[in-house]
């Protein structure tokens, strides 16, 4: 029996097959993590601290990017992640006004 959890992973096989799924993956990550941190992260950080966590994510979505290869979810969530912080973002800023 095999236990899929990756909705994204299957489809991708099926459509694409396997060509450049760790890239297309890595980037998948990369942008939906930096919507995440965009849109989570409260505080404005100067150039230099910007630049650095940026750096940082892009090596922990390396990572991140192994797990969602083993068929884990992690781009589904990510996915997840962004939709839920831009409505929270996008009803704060409605109440705001």
């Amino acid at each position: 029996m095999d236990t899929s959890f990756s909705i994204l992973f299957d489809m991708y096989i099926e459509y694409f097959g396997t060509d450049n799924i760790y890239l297309s993956f890595y980037l998948l990550n990369l942008i939906f993590g930096a919507i995440a941190f965009k849109l989570g992260f409260a505080r404005k950080l100067p150039l230099v601290k910007t630049i650095f966590v940026y750096i940082m994510l892009a090596v922990g979505v390396y990572i991140l990017t192994i797990f969602s290869i083993l068929k884990l979810p992690i781009t589904e969530s990510l996915i997840v992640v962004s939709l839920v912080l831009g409505i929270y973002r996008f009803r704060l800023h409605r109440e705001r006004n």
